[in-house]
């Protein structure tokens, strides 16, 4: 089901965006003045055709859902009638064919921002930004933090939930840059604090490395070792454990959280453990040996069981609700960061500061748009605006055959004051697919090796 999910989520996403670029590149053509011969979503044989009512233009749903593209009248690539000659691509001015290439990666951060701005106006559950743990010896330590504290801003941001700021968080840690925090402590007194990120720029790319570099973690709901459901076929099912039971001990040490259980049960894939139980104020003892699961490099043991849910969860969590206007400008403000900190970690990786296994292909890709299409909308959403602000950036860096080549090729014929002999294109082209054979090529490995892990 998961790898239905993965094609699912993947062919829907790239669909979407897909549709959204090349529409660009449509609608502003047409707008111009340029005739559009085909609109085509996917490569390879047709799926679907049709013709439209004007200028008989072409539609077509092809096979490969990798990409597509949108044909114009252009006299460098066939005989154009004399009536039509006016409407060719080729013969509008450089601001015209520029703004036709330039359209295609603007209605991405088009997309992007109407992404957020839904996201934001249906409002945003998340943890409460309240300090649950202060790593020993780490700049949030230094700077006097507490367990307990609840950060009201972020340099001057009003702080709502823990992840509220995350993609600002993540450009200024990138960069080098501190922050400056306002907490409130017993709900009275409010405490500044400046704290300077500790670690490599890399660590700034997962949530828990956040938390990391800047030494503490959210406040969240202790589980119990209570037992909220026993999977099929399992250990924990052959040995009879059943949804409610206490496990109160493990080989006679007892432990009291369900992080605890975790911890005992683990490190010992294949070895057969005491296990105590409190079931309904009875006590029962049986042998339990964890079946060994291999994750990453490691072997671990499970029992497959799942925690009960805490009572009081909800009083960690929140959702933060914003008006239109606020919705809209922090839409903006998102798309702009998400596309910055996607330059700057390309750059970081050319300059060899970040490891290239950070650049991910079409196989995570389609993981996390299967996991995102479970999870629900909201997540969904949040996964096509981060990929269609990638594809915008993507699509305008200066390498031949993306758009952002042929924007190179304009400002070169606008220095020149000519157009750029077809030689050098033809070489430009060559050497474009080369380089985008390679980035492919890489990310393409870089998702085998994390398929093989």
């Amino acid at each position: 089901m998961d790898f239905l999910f993965s094609i699912f989520g993947f062919v829907l996403a790239i669909g979407i965006l897909v549709t959204v670029h090349e529409y660009g590149h449509f609608w502003v053509a047409r707008t111009l003045g340029v005739k559009v011969l085909r609109f085509s979503i996917g490569f390879g044989r047709p799926l679907f055709t049709w013709r439209g009512r004007r200028d008989d233009t072409e539609y077509v749903v092809a096979m490969i859902p990798l990409g597509g593209y949108v044909k114009m009248l252009d006299e460098h690539e066939g005989d154009v009638a004399d009536e039509d000659i006016p409407r060719a691509f080729n013969r509008k001015s450089l601001g015209v064919r520029s703004a036709v290439v330039l359209a295609g990666p603007a209605f991405n951060f088009l997309f992007a921002i109407a992404a957020y701005w839904l996201i934001n106006t249906v409002g945003i559950d998340g943890v409460k930004p309240v300090i649950g743990e202060i790593i020993p010896g780490s700049v949030a330590s230094e700077a006097g933090l507490q367990v307990g504290d609840t950060i009201v801003e972020i340099d001057g941001r009003k702080t709502q939930t823990w992840g509220e700021h995350r993609l600002y968080i993540m450009s200024r840690l990138v960069d080098g840059k501190g922050l400056d925090i306002i907490v409130s402590r017993d709900g009275t007194s409010l405490t500044e604090a400046s704290l300077r990120p500790q670690g490599d720029a890399s660590d700034a790319l997962s949530p828990a490395g956040i938390e990391q570099m800047l030494g503490m973690r959210p406040a969240l709901p202790e589980l119990e070792s209570v037992v909220g459901s026993v999977a099929d076929k399992s250990p924990a099912a052959a040995a009879g454990l059943q949804t409610g039971d206490r496990i109160v001990a493990i080989d006679g040490r007892e432990l009291s959280s369900w992080r605890e259980l975790v911890e005992r049960v683990m490190p010992n894939p294949g070895q057969t453990l005491n296990v105590e139980i409190d079931r309904k104020g009875q006590r029962i003892v049986q042998n339990i040996t964890p079946e060994a699961v291999v994750v990453g490099d490691d072997t671990i043991g499970r029992i497959g069981i799942s925690p009960a849910p805490v009572a009081d969860a909800a009083d960690y969590f929140t959702t933060v609700d914003l008006g239109f206007a606020e919705s809209l400008k922090r839409a903006v403000e998102q798309t702009w960061l998400m596309s910055s900190l996607t330059l700057k970690m390309l750059y970081r990786m050319l300059k060899l500061e970040i490891s290239t296994e950070n650049l991910s292909g079409p196989i995570t890709i389609a993981h996390y748009a299967g996991q995102s299409v479970q999870i629900g909308l909201i997540p969904f959403l949040t996964f096509l605006a981060i990929i269609s602000v990638s594809l915008g950036v993507l699509n305008l860096l200066p390498i031949p055959v993306l758009d952002g080549g042929h924007l190179l090729y304009y400002l070169i014929e606008l220095i020149r004051g000519g157009p750029v002999p077809e030689r050098v294109m033809y070489w430009g082209q060559q050497v474009g697919i080369v380089m985008l054979a390679c980035l492919m090529g890489l990310a393409f490995y870089n998702d085998v090796l994390r398929l093989l892990s």
